[in-house]
């Protein structure tokens, strides 16, 4: 039943019947006032929470004015600097009452100290605030590529987060493990699903590693996918996910919570299956995915507007989009029944199936791993664990081993590719059918009007980073980045000197360069 572990049908019995889904658009463009102005136009049409899109400069830990930021800055996403940037872009925007969701990974820690600063110059208490960041470096490198350093740093500056974040701000998600990028890369439902949840159990090894108890820390991890438009495929996805996830917490790592055995979620409608062409029929295919989200118990919703295949959401298609949720909240009757296909023999053998080949993936991920041979059943996964327990991430921690291997590898990389391509043999040949773009082509849709950044952006976003470095001690600021690397060769968490580094104004490029000179960067291994 619903409510009921595994959670197969959902994680409560009253389903949304107590609590509807909440309406998170993710949103981001040119400035931070800009994007100030679309959240509050999101908050005022009935959106329940943010989600902050970052521009390609931000996403790879770089200033605006940095050389490899030229005509990037504020194009996909809102270009954010230092604290003040933050500052601005929740101005008016109470943090202590809005749940704010983050999606960047690489700079992720940094990011997230400069959200912190913002809520601490609003009068916020930091240790009441409630959002989720994504921090899920694994998916870099398996599908998204936006990362900073090699694995263990970047492993390193996560479990300080999650060390930090059960002690300090405990309704706080410090990781979203996702799956979405993995799909939009090409993988296919199984894989996303598999890949997804063996790193989140890459994340329980690493804050078991720190010592952290799993019914504490376990609650501040949450996921991320794909709804795509196989409809059953995709409910029978959300629903094997919290089967797995919970039988996996409970069985090997030892869980015993209630909330740390329950797989909370966020979705976003799939990206990849909007077309340029015929543009309209991206409506149709966004409300059935949303509803595919809904029907599969999703906690958390981002419907895309008919128009990111092309460019950023104007306000007309991003109101479509927020409205598409509400239709369906509002008009449909879904949220009355708890799991209205639970029992239904085709859903219940598709959540079986799909649950079985993402176990057939996670045997591969471990046999890829140092004592993956030896993990073949839950009880052997268990004993290895245990003996694990203290020990560095990466020493004989099952899955982040079979993780950590299949990266330098190059193996999950190719198993999405082989995927991808699969896929478009079968559009080609037509036995994928997309209407508007193999079949049915004819239209009368005209041209649409798109939102476009200006290079003003970009200029002006320069002028203010200068005005904001003149404008602070720079002895400080310096001292203070000088201080967070010193700790960094330390084992003490990072977190509190980067807030620091923060608070004296110091950029996302210099906190990520100084620690780039410390560390390094990642190049990934070519793979033929």
């Amino acid at each position: 039943m619903a409510g009921e572990f595994p959670y197969t049908r959902g994680l409560h019995a009253t389903g949304y019947r107590g609590k509807a889904w909440t309406i998170r658009q993710f949103a981001g463009f040119g400035n931070a006032v800009q994007t100030n102005e679309r959240y509050k136009m999101i908050l005022e049409r009935g959106g329940g929470g943010l989600s902050v899109a970052f521009d390609m400069p931000t996403l790879m830990g770089r200033d605006s004015d940095d050389p490899m930021s030229l005509g990037e800055v504020g194009h996909c996403g809102v270009a954010v600097d230092s604290a003040s940037d933050m500052e601005v872009l929740f101005k008016d925007i109470p943090l202590g009452a809005t749940t704010t969701s983050m999606t960047i990974s690489g700079p992720a820690v940094p990011v997230f100290c400069m959200y912190l600063v913002a809520a601490e110059r609003q009068g916020v208490d930091t240790s009441t605030l409630n959002g989720t960041l994504q921090t899920d470096i694994f998916k870099e490198y398996i599908a998204q590529k936006e990362w900073l350093f090699a694995p263990e740093p970047h492993l390193r500056l996560i479990g300080d987060l999650m060390a930090y974040c059960d002690a300090n701000i405990p309704a706080y998600k410090p990781l979203s493990v996702s799956g979405y990028h993995i799909r939009e890369a090409g993988s296919t439902a199984a894989q996303e699903l598999a890949f997804t949840l063996a790193d989140g159990f890459g994340y329980v090894e690493l804050g078991l590693s720190r010592g952290l108890d799993i019914n504490s820390f376990a609650p501040g991890l949450s996921f991320f996918f794909d709804s795509h438009l196989d409809f059953f495929e995709e409910i029978a996805k959300f629903r094997a996910a919290r089967r797995i996830w919970a039988r996996w917490l409970h069985d090997v790592y030892g869980a015993t919570s209630e909330k740390a055995l329950q797989l909370r979620f966020h979705t976003q409608t799939a990206g990849v299956s909007l077309t340029a062409q015929q543009p309209y029929n991206n409506v149709v295919r966004t409300a059935v995915e949303a509803l595919a989200a809904v029907l599969g118990g999703t906690n958390s919703l981002h419907t895309n507007a008919l128009d990111e295949t092309l460019a950023l959401p104007t306000e007309q298609s991003a109101e479509i989009a927020l409205r598409t949720q509400q239709v369906i909240m509002e008009e449909t009757g879904v949220t009355n029944v708890a799991d209205p296909l639970g029992g239904s023999w085709f859903v219940e053998a598709l959540t079986d199936r799909i649950e079985a080949e993402s176990e057939a993936i996670f045997d591969q991920i471990l046999r890829m791993g140092t004592s993956g041979a030896e993990a073949k059943d839950t009880e052997r996964l268990r004993e290895l664990v245990d003996a694990s327990r203290g020990m560095a991430t990466g020493g004989t921690w099952p899955m982040t081993s079979g993780i950590l291997r299949g990266i330098e590898e190059g193996w999950f990389m190719g198993e999405i590719a082989d995927s991808a391509f699969r896929y478009q043999i079968a559009l080609e040949e037509g036995t994928k059918k997309i209407v508007g773009v193999n079949y049915h082509t004819g239209s009368v849709s005209h041209q649409l009007e798109i939102l476009r950044v200006s290079h003003e952006v970009e200029r002006d976003q320069v002028a203010d980073l200068e005005r904001r470095r003149a404008g602070r001690n720079e002895d400080i600021a310096a001292d203070a980045v000088r201080r967070m690397v010193e700790v960094s060769r330390t084992d003490a968490n990072m977190i509190p000197a980067m807030l620091d580094a923060v608070r004296a104004e110091a950029t996302l490029g210099e906190i990520c360069d100084a620690l780039r000179a410390e560390w390094g960067i990642y190049r990934e291994p070519a793979r033929f």
